[in-house]
């Protein structure tokens, strides 16, 4: 069984320089590593892309387009959301919706590789 990260603030997007800068201290290659955990999933991957490719998107709509329940669905929405990447749903009757968080997906981008955006 995979190692679980340790809990960090993911509220504001990844701060730390970009790898390629100067080697990395061990809080900042955290932020970048919970972040990019949260993305090693080919569904999430999915997820993401659906996300971003949309304003925003209720879970009754990603269930089907990735073929899993919505439960399922809600389990992986909550790691991105934990990892700073997808903001918080907003409940709306018996649905949530969700967006991505493009300032922290951009943010993680630059880190990895400053000429990317």
């Amino acid at each position: 069984m995979p190692k679980a990260l340790p809990v960090i603030d993911t509220s504001t997007p990844v701060r730390c320089a970009p790898v390629a800068a100067a080697p990395m201290d061990a809080d900042a290659a955290l932020e970048v590593a919970v972040r990019l955990k949260a993305l090693a999933d080919p569904v999430r991957v999915r997820l993401m892309s659906l996300l971003l490719a949309a304003d925003e998107v209720c879970t009754c709509d990603l269930a089907p387009a990735v073929g899993l329940t919505e439960a399922t669905v809600s389990h992986h929405l909550s790691v991105l959301r934990r990892a700073g990447l997808i903001s918080d749903g907003e409940r709306r009757g018996m649905n949530v919706w969700y967006r991505a968080r493009r300032d922290s997906l951009g943010a993680l981008c630059r880190v990895l590789d400053p000429d990317c955006c």
